[in-house]
């Protein structure tokens, strides 16, 4: 049932909303995982951004594709939580869990074990539109549970402006998308964590109107 429940998301809620109302072009399409273990990390400045990342892969795949997401706004009631994991499949990150003795990792751990696509956030919050945000270290973490696990980054633009903080109606607004190539684990985790940032900022470019009718080879 939760199979069926998801891709009936992706079809009726994520690829209209994200492809009819507001528009779509992805470069490098090829570079996304069809397959797992696999993790894609993401910019994040908007509550659409889970629903662009969703029309970007085929139907099929959805059930095995799963974000990360906050724990205390996904779950904060229990309607909300069902849809948020049994309709768009978070997996549900304790912010601060390690000040309270817990793993806030181990549920994206498990579904990397399991051979699923996870979508990750390293910046770990909603930040200003187009703007990049600090790349926190659960990424590094993780990636060292499973340093063969390739990371790939996808760099989303225009949805910081069509729906970011504090905003709750989506105002059309046309998205860009870029994918990149995977990255793999390194041992030091400020280089690590700087590679990331380096490669989103690079797929940035790429997304900007200067770029739009230009494609790149990075």
């Amino acid at each position: 049932m939760n199979r069926l429940l998801r891709i009936l998301f992706a079809l009726l809620l994520a690829r209209p909303v994200v492809r009819l109302w507001f528009g779509v072009t992805v470069r490098h399409p090829q570079r996304l995982p069809l397959k797992g273990p696999a993790i894609v990390v993401a910019n994040h400045n908007s509550h659409l951004d889970i629903l662009a990342l969703y029309s970007l892969f085929p139907l099929g795949l959805i059930p095995n594709v799963q974000p990360a997401a906050a724990a205390d706004y996904f779950l904060r009631n229990r309607l909300f939580a069902w849809f948020a994991t049994r309709v768009v499949g978070i997996i549900p990150v304790v912010r601060g869990g390690v000040a309270k003795g817990m793993d806030p990792l181990e549920g994206c751990r498990q579904a990397l074990a399991d051979g699923r696509i996870l979508i990750l956030f390293p910046e770990g919050t909603r930040g200003e539109p187009e703007a990049l945000s600090e790349i926190k270290s659960g990424i590094w973490y993780l990636s060292r549970d499973f340093p063969d696990v390739p990371v790939v980054p996808v760099y989303l633009h225009g949805l910081g402006r069509a729906m970011g903080r504090g905003q709750w109606l989506p105002i059309p607004f046309f998205v860009d998308a870029a994918v990149g190539r995977p990255l793999q684990w390194l041992e030091d985790r400020t280089e690590f964590r700087l590679r990331i940032r380096d490669a989103l900022l690079h797929l940035k470019q790429k997304t900007l109107p200067a770029a739009a009718g230009q494609e790149g080879q990075g």
